[in-house]
């Protein structure tokens, strides 16, 4: 069995974790280990037509936010790695300078040290300087910047094909194909012939 951390945020598109749990809870071979900040709590009843208990039991194992002292907060609890989705600015910076004082940011610089795949679904425009620092330094620790942005080759007809798109994509990532990505073609047609000019 993997186990695949998930977190969600308090950003807005809070949306993307609860997809990321929907997807998941059909694949039989992936276990997720889910944090919900309060914030998260807040912003699902804000954005969304789920209630907090609904996407709890969305979870195989759920943790408390504080509980630094949880299972996924060691390097010899073996995981797949770890997803943020939606990611906060605050969030961010926490990873971006080991502020491990809760478990989402204590999670995932665990994941780094060991050499485990984290990716943030980073939720926020326009950007400053001071995003974009933590954006770089959170990469230089390890981790995944995927700012959720739609791709339209795939034809998007609803905003729900959007977000399901950009989970799978997250996911993929994390060495998880759970068969919801539209994908590119995997060959060109061959290009045009221009006639050569004498």
């Amino acid at each position: 069995m993997k186990r695949l951390i998930v977190a969600i945020t308090g950003a807005s598109g809070v949306i993307y974790g609860i997809r990321a749990l929907e997807i998941l809870r059909k694949i039989k071979d992936v276990e997720s280990h889910v944090i919900l900040s309060p914030s998260a709590a807040r912003t699902i009843a804000e954005e969304t037509d789920y209630d907090i208990d609904t996407v709890k039991k969305l979870a195989d194992v759920l943790y408390n936010h504080k509980d630094i002292g949880a299972a996924i907060s060691s390097g010899s609890f073996k995981t797949e790695g770890m997803l943020v989705a939606p990611c906060s600015v605050k969030t961010l910076s926490g990873i971006a300078n080991c502020f491990d004082e809760e478990l989402v940011v204590r999670a995932a610089d665990v994941c780094l040290k060991e050499r485990r795949r984290v990716v943030l679904m980073f939720r926020e425009t326009p950007l400053h300087a001071g995003h974009i620092r933590l954006m770089e330094q959170a990469t230089k620790n390890g981790a995944i910047v995927m700012p959720p942005v739609p791709g339209f080759y795939s034809r998007p007809k609803t905003i729900d094909d959007m977000v399901t798109q950009s989970t799978g994509r997250a996911l993929d990532l994390l060495g998880i194909d759970a068969g919801v990505v539209k994908r590119w073609k995997d060959t060109l047609p061959a290009p045009a012939r221009v006639p050569r000019q004498r």
